[in-house]
Formats: C-alpha cells, sequence, structure tokens
C-alpha cells in the first residue's frame, strides 16, 4: 500500500527525517488508480535491488507483509497476462453478483480457488476468475509450476515485539493520524487522515482497487458518509490494524522464523542500541559471502 502516492499517512509510509537519512526507494511512486499486483511489486523492488548493488550500496527491504517477503525471496509462477476485456468483465460480473454469489460461482467452476479464498476477498476472487477465464486454468494450477527465486543471499533480521506493545502502537498511530494528542499543536503527519481519505474518495476510484481497501480507508470513508461518528471509525480501524499486525506476527513466526534458523530475532520494543547487532549481522553474512 505505500507504493500510492494518496496514502501517505495511513500507511505510515516514511516522511520528513526519516527520507532525508537514507534513499528511500518503490514509496509513493504509483497512482491509486492503479492495481499494483505482488508481481509487479516484485519487479519495481528487484530492479531497485540491482540498481543499488550496481551503485555499490546494500539495499535493505523492509516490511512484514508475507506474501510480498515470501515472492521477493522465492519469486512467483508466471501466469499469462490477462486482456482487458476479461478484467472489465470480471468487475462487472462482481458487481452484479455481489461478494458472497460471485464466490459461490467461483466455487462452481474452481472448487480449489473458492476453497483457499473467502467471499470478502474481492481482489483475490477477481484475480482467480481472471485467471480461469483467460487461461482455462485454475490461478492454483499456475502457483503450483516451479518459480525463479532472487539471485541473492539474504541476511535476515526480524522485529517481534511482545504483542501488547505492538497493539498499543498501532492504536496511538491512528489515534494520532486523527487528532494531535491533547495540548499538543498539529505537525506534519498528524490529525490529517480524514482529510487524505477525502481526497482519495474525491477520485471517484473504482472501489475493487487495492488502495481502496487500505486499512482506514472504508472506516473512514464511512464516516465522511455520515454512516458512523468518528469514534466509532477509529475503533474499527485499530481493531483492523491489531488484526492485521497479528496476521503479519504469526506469519513470521511460523513462516518467515520457522523456515530458517539463520534469521535474527529481535523480541523486544525497537530502540537505536540495537542497531549494533543488526549491523552486525549484516557484517557478518557478507564476510561469509562464498567467493
Amino acid at each position: 500500500m505505500q507504493v500510492y502516492r494518496e496514502l501517505s499517512l495511513l500507511t505510515a509510509r516514511p516522511r520528513g527525517e526519516e527520507l532525508a537519512a537514507v534513499p528511500h526507494r518503490l514509496y509513493g511512486v504509483l497512482s491509486a488508480a492503479e492495481a499494483c499486483s505482488v508481481a509487479r511489486w516484485r519487479a519495481l523492488a528487484v530492479a531497485e535491488v540491482e540498481t543499488a548493488l550496481a551503485a555499490g550500496r546494500l539495499p535493505i527491504l523492509t516490511g512484514g507483509t508475507g506474501l510480498y517477503l515470501h515472492a521477493f525471496e522465492h519469486g512467483l509462477s508466471t501466469v499469462p497476462p490477462v486482456p482487458a476485456g476479461i478484467r472489465a468483465a470480471a468487475r462487472a460480473e462482481l458487481t452484479d453478483l455481489g461478494r458472497q454469489a460471485f464466490h459461490a460461482r467461483l466455487a462452481e467452476r474452481d472448487p480449489v480457488m473458492g476453497a483457499r479464498l473467502a467471499p470478502g476477498d474481492s481482489q483475490r476472487l477477481l484475480r482467480a476468475w481472471e485467471v480461469l477465464a483467460a487461461t482455462g486454468r485454475s490461478l492454483a494450477d499456475w502457483q503450483a509450476a516451479p518459480a525463479a527465486p532472487a539471485p541473492y543471499r539474504l541476511a535476515k533480521l526480524c522485529l517481534l515485539p511482545p504483542r501488547r506493545a505492538v497493539y498499543a502502537a498501532c492504536d496511538a498511530r491512528l489515534a494520532a493520524m486523527v487528532a494531535p494528542a491533547e495540548g499538543e499543536a498539529p505537525a506534519e503527519g498528524r490529525g490529517d487522515a480524514i482529510e487524505e481519505v477525502a481526497a482519495l474518495l474525491a477520485l471517484q476510484l473504482d472501489p475493487a482497487l487495492p488502495a481502496m481497501k487500505a486499512v482506514g480507508v472504508p472506516e473512514f470513508a464511512a464516516c465522511l458518509a455520515g454512516e458512523t461518528s468518528l469514534e466509532a471509525a477509529l475503533a474499527r480501524a485499530q481493531q483492523t490494524t491489531r488484526r492485521y499486525a497479528k496476521r503479519q506476527m504469526t506469519w513470521l513466526r511460523h513462516q518467515f522464523i520457522g523456515n530458517d534458523p539463520t534469521v535474527l530475532v529481535i523480541e523486544t520494543q525497537y530502540s537505536e542500541s540495537l542497531r549494533q547487532d543488526f549491523f552486525a549481522k549484516i557484517r557478518q553474512k557478507l564476510l561469509t559471502a562464498p567467493g
């Protein structure tokens, strides 16, 4: 979600001093009117890594979304491109049927993907439908094909502070996005979330686009429409964020760490003192590189 220009605050994109301290790439590079798939993101990320390496820099990939981390390291199966007409027809079908009926229709035609996907996951439902319509094969078949992994040796570092601390940080960050703390003067990035969502809605984009489903957008859009109060919208956005963080932590423990004993895991709240541990791990990886 941080690739979208219009979602700076809600996605907690690096700002100000952070951008000035270290070169950042792939933040705010696409319009919210575009759909950035994991395949497209991976291609962009690999290109930026190659550029950094060619310049003699050490690229650092940051984030916590399992699908993207896994795709970067292990690659993706090659799925033929879907014609624009088929994509448009799939979206029209979803609009006509609604999510539940669309999911049921997909499950009839593709039982494997129907069982794998939830009725509310419209983006992935559309993708499964489109691929089946365009190729005559289930997306599950394409995904099972061998993929080419990234040609890099990765030094993996994982921050996993206590869950309670993560939840508290999520709640506090969202609250600050809606309004400054009591007695605090407004500052960049504080109290602007509603304006950011209003500006996004003014573009009148397709509701099925990924940017329109970013955490906070549906919740604060309901507030702007008068369907709920700001307090209720904030509470729902906080709950959604905590659930998302929980899924990330579960994936990191079971997939990222569980499958690789070389991962350096830090289970305390981040502090500047941890930089030494991080860079020691990186130096060790570089010094033990073959050749």
